[in-house]
């Protein structure tokens, strides 16, 4: 088979450039390479911020629509549709960017928004949910996002419970209402990669909390509260399924996993891999030379599934090389060749402040691609390992 085209498949760099601009800054430096090389775009996400971006350069459709923000401000978030499926990104909607002026509220900032995206795609004719998780300000355990959708959790007086994590605590009674019939021939599936437990040392609170702004105390508080929604929603969990708290990914964006598997029936899937499919990479990879992925920092994070290495062992089924281009680089090359990154480009290797690298991420992407990897992977005469520099142990 003859391969002729280079498919550009990277993640976002964090702070500094969506996946969907990474990919075109890369693609305008090999251009200037070698404008005789044709380039496929393909931005991907591994279902948390970018997921819906990753889907709409895909070939979905945006939409907008107004939802409630992590701690009840009005926003605006989007999800993604093409025909009957829907990606909707719990980031949009009910992520730490979506706090007002970034003020983090552990204990009360809700999922609700993230449900109303999905009632907004059903109410469109979706029949399939893709969501996403990642990037979460809540630790209510999908609690507000079932709320969106019909669930009513009640005290014991019978009065709804306040938004937030803690107020679980106080949970004495679940009503599904007419979600169950609402979700009737619908697909839900959760794309994510953690595969965190609902409860316990590596549960939603005690692991994720901290990282939302929650106190060892609130982190106890958190963690009561999870526990008792665990405790009552296996009474009600559609499709009686039972409790779920203890299967891998329940502890998903603060207990968001719990909540879907729960009440939405969902099934878990692996974020990156399960993306890829649902974006076409295989079919974009048939018949390509080589394949560049990459993200912010390829450091040992980035080994445990992340998008770049989920991209590469995609590429690698295909008989397709992977390189990778991030701001920094902490992996070893024998570490990346065992993940299927035959190279790694950083922005470091061309600029060594950090600062520098976040600010002028663009150009100097297209430095990399223009005079590092054009002349390295798509020419006859490769720049030799020994002066780029890139195998050596960090």
């Amino acid at each position: 088979m003859k391969r002729d085209h280079v498919v550009i498949a990277p993640d976002k760099f964090k702070g500094s450039l969506t996946a969907a601009e990474v990919a075109a800054h890369v693609a305008a430096g090999l251009r200037r390479a070698r404008p005789d090389v044709p380039v496929t775009l393909l931005p991907v996400a591994d279902g948390g911020d970018g997921t819906v971006d990753a889907a709409v350069a895909s070939g979905f459709s945006r939409l907008q629509t107004a939802v409630t923000g992590p701690t009840g401000e009005p926003i605006v978030a989007a999800y993604a549709v093409r025909g009957s499926t829907a990606v909707v990104e719990l980031a949009e909607a009910s992520g730490l960017r979506r706090l007002p002026g970034g003020e983090l509220a552990p204990l009360t900032s809700s999922s609700r928004g993230t449900g109303e995206l999905i009632d907004a795609a059903l109410r469109g004719g979706a029949r399939r949910i893709v969501l996403g998780l990642g990037g979460s300000a809540c630790t209510d355990g999908g609690a507000g996002m079932a709320s969106a959708l019909g669930v009513r959790f009640l005290d014991a007086d019978g009065a709804e419970l306040p938004p937030g994590g803690a107020a679980l605590r106080r949970l004495a009674s679940i009503d599904l209402g007419t979600l169950p019939s609402r979700l009737e021939d619908v697909e839900v599936v959760v794309a994510s990669d953690v595969d965190s437990p609902l409860l316990g040392p590596d549960g939603a609170a005690e692991v994720f909390a901290p990282q939302k702004g929650a106190s060892p105390t609130q982190v106890r508080t958190l963690e009561q509260g999870l526990a008792r929604l665990a405790s009552m929603a296996g009474l009600v969990a559609v499709g009686g399924r039972g409790p779920v708290h203890e299967r891998p990914g329940a502890g998903a964006a603060g207990g968001v996993g719990f909540g879907a598997m729960t009440f939405l029936g969902a099934a878990v899937r692996p974020g990156i891999s399960y993306l890829l499919d649902l974006l076409g990479f295989t079919t974009a990879v048939r018949g390509a030379r080589l394949v560049i992925t990459g993200e912010g920092s390829l450091d040992r994070q980035s080994l445990r599934g992340k998008a770049p290495v989920g991209v590469a062992r995609a590429a690698a089924r295909e008989g397709v090389d992977t390189v990778a281009v991030a701001g920094r680089r902490a992996l070893t090359g024998e570490q990346l060749r065992k993940a299927r990154i035959q190279d790694a480009f950083a922005l470091t290797d061309i600029e060594p402040d950090p600062a520098v690298c976040m600010a002028e991420a663009g150009p100097l992407l297209e430095r990399l691609a223009a005079d590092r990897i054009a002349a390295a992977w798509l020419t006859g005469t490769p720049v030799p390992r020994e002066e780029r520099d890139r195998d050596r142990d960090l």
